[in-house]
């Protein structure tokens, strides 16, 4: 029992401190794979003394020492360049010759900056946005192989081989560990958002399997989002980020009942939302609108308006087609348009929503997207199409992989068979 629960105070101390020990060994050795390797040892050790001797006042800290001397131990044996890191060359012989305080004092130097760098590494546009999103939860998150491979449904071994290709391509294309400049500092950050936005949305509404949330992939992102913030002030689209991530994730117990099926918004239980959770994140989209109004910053002031009604029906939903018609001017997308038809539906009514959806579905550009055909259905309901509702539901159900969705657009699927059914042309 006491082995046990020393093991999970193992893993909570590596979730927090993996990506300041990686960070930190990375600008010493210059290799991310090997310092994920000099912390994997130092965790090893932690697994092995622990139990007998008991988590440390400083478990962090512990960490640390135990990694720089793995590190100063590699250094002083000469390991890096036996295994011809080229990249390090004379600069490592002449850290060799100097003392090994000042390794310790290099390793120790603005942990804040080494996180940063990490995070810039990990989220790097020259790896593909799969293997952004995986090293970013590896490095950074802290999470197993089999953890991140469980969260994206594939086999442990594609996703061990998905690492090891991302930390090979960082190391053979030559990636500084460093920073971006003030003129890359715009486009890089709005990769890394992007990519821990994607973390988010996969445990907010995951792609395939029974969940309809995966709470602790949600988590992680806002965790991840939090520390960009912290590290990148300021930043109004990082804090706009973890507002809207924030202000969705509130909403995570009312989405589904005690059968795990899907309730939609305006049917939520809104007493059960964390109102502590928009209290906090309001503040946030007020401080990012008056950075500029991006991207993340209008989706939040969007979600912002959702929680701040008290009924479904006191929603501003004019406002909200409003932030829609800037969102779509600044970033303008399929899936915009498609969120700014359904907002356009409750102002409007559903039938000039329908045309707007139908121009969508025309283009083809959302035709593998299941919530283009689901949105569709609902408008033909709504209108009093029973027989073409059905049929939008059913192309829906052919390309949704959430079974929580599943369950939900099956039922709405009977309910619209049921009024074909008894359907009269011109009866309403």
């Amino acid at each position: 029992m006491i082995a046990s629960d020393t093991h999970r105070a193992i893993d909570a101390v590596w979730r927090i401190e993996s990506a300041k020990l990686i960070a930190g060994l990375a600008r010493i050795v210059r290799d991310v794979g090997l310092a994920e390797d000099l912390a994997q040892d130092a965790l090893v050790a932690a697994l092995e003394r622990w139990p007998e001797s008991g988590v440390p006042d400083n478990p962090g800290a512990w960490l640390m020492a135990t990694a720089k001397h793995r590190a100063i131990d590699q250094l002083r044996r000469s390991k890096l360049l036996d295994r011809k890191h080229e990249e390090l060359g004379y600069e490592l012989e002449a850290q060799l010759s100097t003392a090994v305080p000042d390794l310790d004092a290099a390793i120790d130097d603005n942990v804040g900056d080494d996180l940063l760098r990490l995070v810039f590494m990990s989220c790097h546009p020259v790896l593909t946005t799969e293997a952004r999103v995986a090293l970013t939860l590896r490095l950074l998150g802290g999470l197993t192989t089999d953890e991140i491979a469980r969260a994206f449904l594939v086999p442990a071994a594609t996703m061990a081989q998905r690492l090891v290709r991302a930390k090979r391509k960082i190391r053979d294309a030559g990636i500084p560990y460093a920073v971006p400049d003030t003129n890359d500092m715009p486009a890089r950050l709005d990769a890394v958002l992007t990519v821990i936005y994607l973390i988010f949305n996969e445990g907010y509404a995951p792609t395939r399997g029974t969940p309809l949330v995966r709470t602790d992939l949600s988590a992680e992102a806002i965790r991840l989002g939090r520390l960009v913030r912290m590290l990148i002030a300021p930043a109004p689209e990082a804090t706009a980020l973890v507002a809207l991530m924030l202000l969705h994730d509130s909403r995570r117990d009312a989405r589904s009942d005690e059968d795990g099926d899907l309730v939609v918004l305006e049917e939520q239980d809104r007493r059960r939302w964390d109102h502590q959770q928009i209290a906090e994140a309001l503040p946030m989209v007020d401080e990012a609108l008056r950075g500029g109004a991006g991207p993340f910053a209008l989706q939040a002031a969007i979600a912002a308006l959702h929680c701040q009604a008290a009924r479904a029906d006191e929603t501003d939903w004019p406002q909200i087609v409003r932030l829609y018609d800037r969102l779509a001017r600044l970033q303008p997308s399929p899936i915009v348009s498609l969120n700014r038809a359904v907002a356009i539906a409750m102002v409007e009514g559903p039938r000039p929503a329908l045309a707007l959806v139908d121009a969508l579905a025309g283009a083809g550009d959302l035709d593998g997207y299941h919530l283009l055909h689901a949105a569709r259905a609902d408008l033909l309901r709504r209108i009093g199409d029973p027989a073409e509702a059905a049929k939008s539901y059913t192309r829906a159900l052919a390309l949704v992989t959430n079974d929580s969705e599943r369950r939900f657009l099956e039922r709405r699927l009977r309910e619209v068979q049921a009024r074909a059914s008894t359907f009269k042309p011109g009866v309403k």
